[in-house]
């Protein structure tokens, strides 16, 4: 008998880790589309940052040192970001022989800083192109998009996706979700929402796959051209019992 339960077992569990392992790769570059959206944001924010300090050039000595600071924290934040988008991570990591100094030292000489929270979810998303999935987790943890509510959610979208890479299936659901409810619009939202479903079916979750499915086909909007409304029907047809 304990033979028969021990050959009857391995079949029924392998379709789930199958769905996790097929959700893992068709997911595995969705944080290269996020991050694309993230950095157009973030570029936007250096370039206002930027021009602010430019503003403050005439501000009193007192204040000047730590401006002046900010204004070269800055500076090395777009150096490394520009070997981010040549698809240069290492470099962007860790910098190089040429003085540029990456996300790593940047995230920590200016930890308590603007520029240093946006080193800490560059340096995620670093380790995300590079498969470095615990490292990618441990930055994107770091980074606070609190008040933020454009970078807040694409950030939180690649933070749940690193969860389901290392195993943390329920935090990256929740994460997941999250990020859909914060970006609240139809370009976002359905494509976080769904990568959650995924995770609850792979988990056996159909119920609550649904009901997030659900929520996707109640922002259907005809005027809008998604993917994601396109299918949507076969993930519910999937999961209705």
């Amino acid at each position: 008998m304990a033979e028969n339960k021990t050959t009857k077992s391995a079949p029924e569990a392998q379709p789930a880790l199958n769905k996790q392992e097929d959700f893992l790769l068709k997911n595995k570059r969705m944080i290269i589309y996020g991050a694309v959206a993230v950095l157009a944001i973030i570029a936007g924010i250096i370039f206002w940052n930027n021009h602010r300090a430019s503003q403050l050039e005439a501000a009193q000595t007192a204040i000047q040192a730590p401006e002046l600071s900010m204004e070269l924290a800055m500076m090395e934040l777009a150096q490394s970001s520009q070997q981010f988008n040549d698809q240069l991570f290492d470099r962007a990591l860790n910098g190089d022989s040429t003085g540029m100094v990456g996300f790593l030292r940047i995230a920590q000489e200016y930890s308590s800083t603007k520029v240093g929270n946006l080193a800490n979810l560059y340096a995620g998303l670093c380790y995300a192109h590079m498969d470095k999935w615990q490292e990618a987790v441990e930055y994107l943890e770091k980074f606070d998009g609190v008040g933020d509510f454009m970078v807040s959610p694409a950030a939180l979208g690649a933070l749940g996706n690193a969860y389901a890479h290392v195993g943390q299936a329920d935090k990256a659901v929740a994460t997941l979700t999250k990020a859909a409810e914060e970006a609240d619009n139809v370009v976002l939202s359905p494509m976080y929402y769904i990568q959650a479903g995924e995770i609850l079916e792979s988990q056996g979750k159909k119920a609550e796959a649904l009901k997030l499915y659900q929520k996707v086909k109640a922002m259907q909007n005809v005027s809008v051209s998604s993917p994601y409304f396109d299918t949507i029907d076969e993930y519910i047809e999937r999961v209705t019992e």
